[in-house]
């Protein structure tokens, strides 16, 4: 007898160059019922129904997702999107299904909270000497601080409400310090600086930059202590507490002192997938902000110390990285997300191990009027998948700086059998971007 489909509650969407994939997926294999802000567009052919909610309060989502869980039974509630981790951890719990928990997805979207969570379990860690922190080996991530506790490892950082308080702890870690908002996305206004002029005139912008439901009215500022090494990020399936490592990506920098993500590339073999430091290390940083069941994007510096957090999100990593992670190994991280939603065992199963990679590709100028764009199809590699222009004839595009988060006018993805290939791919790729543009 085949298995009967289960009753999935979607809320929100978000972008649909970067999200359709993954709802196509999964309404193959699940009855997807949407809760969305606005009226169902290219989601149709995925859904079974929609309740539309205007504003997407969290009250709104709340009531919107008790309605349909019971109107249909449903199994599960998920969500992909950064600004409705909350408001779905909520909603789960209101009608008892598995997810993240609320005080994890705060601890989540609020950094200045994953940085209290984290310091909290290192100093319940060092109390307690628990089990779990018994059992790792010295090679774990949870590295000893010189005076023989343990704790999860992470930058020096500090919340602060003004000028005076930032400077004062950039003087106390020493420059270069990282300046970033508290609840920011896409590492709009993170920058890096190194003295106290750069300080003051990137503070301003981070500044502007609160989210709404933070406990403190005005303080938005991180000051934070600036880790050397690669950054990776690690996507993983959480279950009743249980962490699974899906795949790892690693960042393509660029434009400081902003921390720009112009590319990224993934291996479906990855050997950190495999690294029981890794594995404790996120074990631990889960543990500490308390996640429960869903999907996080660890993000984290490989230091000369181990790893060292940089930030956890309670969701599914953007940038097509779940997509690029199918290419690589056959792996869907969304329908990941669904089964656990759901209760279930998620397929983690891997039918190739490939490389696959985003590259994004930006406009000359500061400020740049878009005329003409386009790829040409004779230019792209056998490699190429996706090359997609994202702005269009008369849009003007500004490159990356205080207050912005983005100026991408189109990506490529490539696949092929090792990192190399991938990156000459991305080159042919996007030097097959046609323009006719600007400045502005």
């Amino acid at each position: 007898m085949n298995r009967p489909v289960k009753r999935l509650v979607v809320v929100a969407t978000g972008p649909r160059l970067y999200r359709e994939f993954m709802l196509r997926q999964i309404g193959e294999r699940y009855e997807v019922h949407l809760v969305i802000g606005r009226p169902v567009d290219w989601e149709a052919p995925y859904i079974a129904s929609a309740a539309v909610v205007p504003g997407m309060t969290t009250g709104g989502i709340v009531a919107a997702v008790r309605e349909v869980v019971a109107r249909v039974a449903a199994d599960g509630v998920m969500t992909w999107a950064e600004d409705h981790v909350v408001d779905t951890a909520l909603a789960a719990a209101a009608v008892g299904l598995p997810g993240a928990g609320p005080d994890a997805a705060r601890a989540c979207r609020d950094k200045h909270a994953t940085r209290s969570a984290l310091a909290a379990y290192a100093a319940d860690q060092h109390a307690t000497r628990s089990a779990l922190a018994d059992q790792l080996t010295t090679r774990s991530a949870l590295a000893a601080d010189g005076t023989g506790r343990r704790g999860v490892p992470q930058p020096q950082s500090v919340l602060v409400g003004d000028l005076a308080e930032a400077l004062a702890a950039a003087d106390k870690f020493g420059f270069p310090v990282v300046v970033k908002p508290r609840a920011g996305v896409a590492s709009q206004a993170v920058a890096l600086v190194r003295d106290g002029g750069e300080l003051a005139d990137h503070f301003a912008s981070a500044h502007r930059l609160p989210a709404a439901g933070l406990p403190s009215a005005d303080r938005f500022v991180l000051i934070e202590e600036y880790l050397t090494g690669p950054e990776v990020a690690v996507d993983c399936v959480v279950q009743d507490g249980r962490v699974t490592p899906v795949f790892v990506s690693h960042k393509e920098m660029g434009f400081a002192p902003y921390f720009e993500e112009t590319g990224h590339w993934t291996d479906g073999d990855d050997p950190l997938l495999g690294d029981p430091a890794i594995a404790g290390f996120l074990d631990q940083v889960h543990a500490a902000v308390g996640y429960e069941t869903g999907a996080t994007h660890t993000e984290f510096k490989l230091t000369d110390e181990g790893p060292k957090l940089i930030e956890i999100n309670g969701r599914l990593g953007g940038d097509l990285l779940s997509y690029l992670c199918h290419c690589a190994s056959g792996v869907d991280p969304g329908l990941a997300l669904a089964a656990v939603s759901c209760g279930d065992a998620p397929d983690l199963t891997r039918t190739r191990a490939l490389c696959s990679g985003i590259r994004f590709a930006y406009p000359p100028w500061h400020e740049t009027r878009i005329e003409e764009i386009a790829f040409s199809a004779d230019g792209l590699p056998p490699e190429a998948d996706l090359a997609v222009p994202l702005v269009g004839p008369g849009e003007v595009v500004l490159l990356p700086h205080k207050d912005l988060m983005e100026g991408r006018v189109a990506f490529a993805t490539a696949t092929a059998a090792g990192r190399e290939e991938v990156s000459a791919a991305l080159d042919r790729s996007l030097a097959a971007l046609r323009c006719a543009w600007s400045p502005a």
